[in-house]
């Protein structure tokens, strides 16, 4: 199999494969001149995102209303560092948007522990986003860009 990149290979051919959690398919990149082309590179794996979604739902954060948001960081950093470091070594915008679902999860946690916050969607993420400018050290991904 031949991996082909810009300006070889017969236009309109899509070669991707999965290897380790990464996809390795033809994607834009920028030289060093500042131009754009396009060269085959990774990024996380339409499986691997899956997984994490999985993963944290399987930790049923909307059950979890008696315990305190430094609880739920204390639980979720570890694993969290983990993946960025893992898939957000190549082309780190596809895995902020696979961990944008995580922000997600914790305003529905807000949403189920504070009565004032109930069928509020946008309030919800309006003081998580208060929490994250006030604390921006509390969860891992606020301080790798993530922030909601």
């Amino acid at each position: 199999m031949c991996c082909k990149t810009g300006g070889r290979g017969q236009e309109g051919e899509r070669v991707a494969f999965d290897f380790l959690g990464y996809t390795f398919q033809p994607r834009r990149a920028r030289n060093w001149q500042g131009e754009h082309f396009v060269n085959f590179l990774p990024a996380i794996s339409a499986k691997a995102a899956k997984a994490i979604r999985k993963t944290i739902r399987g930790w049923r954060m909307t059950s979890r209303t008696h315990q305190r948001l430094e609880d739920l960081a204390r639980l979720m950093n570890p694993v969290v560092r983990g993946w960025m470091h893992y898939y957000g070594r190549f082309y780190r915008s596809m895995c902020v948007g696979v961990l944008r679902y995580l922000n997600q999860a914790i305003a529905l946690w807000a949403r189920r522990k504070y009565k004032r916050l109930r069928r509020r969607n946008r309030a919800s993420m309006q003081w998580l986003r208060r929490i994250a400018s006030r604390e921006p050290t509390l969860f891992d991904l606020w301080r790798l860009g993530v922030r909601p």
